[in-house]
């Protein structure tokens, strides 16, 4: 009695010691060919969604940057008629704040609501620029999911083909392979989706964040411009 409970115990070990030696690669592999195309599939949409969430964040954050004194010299340049100066101020800042600024001097004699169209026109432009590829990631967090979920029917398709081919019989080792495929691929959608749609939301606070100081510096600069000579 005592040999056979040390028997089950040491049985209980080795499937023990078998689950942990189970790695992802290992898991990506026994999913069959199919999982391991939507698998790759997703691995290029993670990439693309990491590419473009660092490269649109170090440009917002650059373009975010904020001179306190920016404002304060504009108005002391445009209050002394000295436009060219105020002009090559905004020029060495380039940051999107600076451009509309520049757009606005540039129209410095005409009626203030055709400035006012100009600088509005020229903020568009700006967060177009702030937004590019952003939607690819809106794009991925809603697509990757749904890859993940074509592997899971893949995957189910494999497993009942299986069973048709064994005679209705369900052997577990040869339902492995669709079974892999359908819970593999589900992960893997599902956590790029996730990745996807945080990184995108996180861009958007952002961007959000420099369309804001923007619009301040705007309103700003035509109430300067507003003011009684």
């Amino acid at each position: 009695m005592i040999s056979l409970f040390q028997d089950t115990i040491q049985q209980l070990k080795e499937v023990a010691s078998e689950e942990k030696t189970l790695s992802i690669y290992k898991l990506i592999v026994s999913g069959g060919l199919g999982g391991q195309i939507i698998i790759g599939i997703l691995f290029v949409l993670l990439i693309v969604a990491f590419y473009i969430y660092f490269e649109r964040f170090f440009a917002i954050k650059a373009a975010s940057k904020e001179d306190k004194n920016f404002m304060n010299q504009i108005k002391e340049y445009v209050s002394n008629g000295k436009l060219e100066a105020a002009n090559d101020l905004c020029k060495s800042k380039n940051t999107p704040i600076a451009r509309l600024i520049a757009k606005g001097i540039s129209r410095i004699g005409k009626p203030l609501e055709d400035i006012n169209t100009a600088i509005e026109t020229a903020g568009k432009l700006e967060i177009y620029q702030l937004e590019k590829n952003v939607s690819v990631l809106a794009t991925i967090s809603g697509a990757a999911p749904m890859i993940g979920f074509l592997g899971t029917v893949i995957g189910m398709i494999i497993a009942i083909h299986e069973i048709a081919n064994a005679g209705g019989q369900i052997d577990i080792k040869l339902l492995s392979d669709g079974l892999y495929t359908a819970m593999n691929t589900t992960v893997a959608g599902l956590i790029v989706g996730i990745i996807a749609y945080v990184t995108f939301n996180h861009l958007v606070v952002r961007t959000n964040k420099v369309v804001y100081q923007m619009e301040a510096k705007s309103v700003e600069f035509l109430d300067l411009l507003n003011e009684p000579a």
